[in-house]
């Protein structure tokens, strides 16, 4: 199909951005690497009255590195862009291991990982890695800079903390602890890749207990969330088989269970104990 008519603007700098989504109040949206939106807009399930091209907007690119040992990612960096970045793959593997299956070649080359947080697919896979990561998301608009962290920004389907006139320019990824180990673990929808279930976990174990546990969970329910309850029955654990099951199974607790074509509500909550256990148990086994 042909996307609904709609008024074009390319802005030169984000003050410039941020101003025209504060002039065109609920009918403006922010194309970046458009994987997500162009599509619902030739399905016509999208039909914005304008697009803000922030595609030449140079500030907002870039990887570096931030003084605490963490990491920052500028909104336009594409998911190959954090592939081939050494700096990115050494200091939060996480992000390798979920992005190497997202899509295929062209959307990992076209598509930012800041675009895919910010549209908070219930089936995306970032929104999972960055509320693991306990990653703060700074967002800008015409009355200033705030900085957002991730485990509140994720509201619904499609639904974030974003404003109508709020851009967002920065993904900050803090140092992780010493000696935690790292895992993404999904089950796939074969023809989209969308995750049915997606699992990010950051642990770690101290003297024998695991003092370190954050779970992100997508897929699931209606936006993706910290397994909270699967993070309080681990800590404190030795980390063992049984233990990591016990904690596992509370990786749907206290969210309503989505169910569509793909999978009913009790298949895909015993997926996520599952896709839950593995990734802890393979976090574990990449812990130093």
């Amino acid at each position: 199909m042909i996307p609904a008519a709609f008024e074009y603007d390319r802005p030169t700098t984000v003050a410039e951005a941020v101003d025209i989504l504060a002039r065109n109040p609920g009918t403006a949206k922010v194309l970046a690497g458009g994987q997500s939106l162009l599509g619902l807009m030739r399905l016509r399930l999208a039909r914005p009255e304008r697009l803000v091209d922030i595609g030449g907007l140079a500030e907002l690119r870039g990887i570096r590195a931030l003084p605490d040992g963490g990491l920052a990612i500028g909104a336009l960096v594409t998911y190959r862009e954090v592939l081939d970045s050494a700096l990115a793959t050494s200091r939060v593997p996480l992000l390798a291991m979920a992005i190497a299956d997202i899509g295929d070649v062209q959307v990992r080359n076209r598509g930012t990982v800041a675009g895919s947080i910010a549209h908070a697919d219930p089936a995306s896979d970032m929104p999972a890695v960055v509320l693991a990561l306990e990653a703060s998301l700074v967002v800008r608009s015409g009355s200033g800079e705030r900085v957002v962290n991730a485990t509140s920004f994720f509201e619904g389907a499609f639904v974030t903390d974003l404003a109508e006139d709020e851009l967002l320019t920065e993904i900050r990824i803090p140092a992780q602890p010493t000696g935690v180990g790292m895992a993404y673990r999904h089950l796939e929808q074969p023809a989209s890749g969308y995750s049915i279930v997606g699992a990010a976990a950051v642990v770690g174990r101290t003297g024998g207990s695991i003092t370190t546990a954050r779970i992100g969970v997508t897929g699931v329910a209606d936006a993706a969330y910290r397994a909270s309850a699967v993070e309080a029955a681990l800590i404190g654990t030795d980390g063992g088989a049984a233990a990591i099951a016990a904690a596992a199974a509370h990786a749907a607790e206290g969210v309503a269970v989505g169910s569509d074509i793909h999978a009913d509500a009790i298949y895909r909550a015993e997926m996520a104990r599952v896709h839950v256990r593995r990734a802890i148990e393979a976090a574990l086994g990449a812990a130093g």
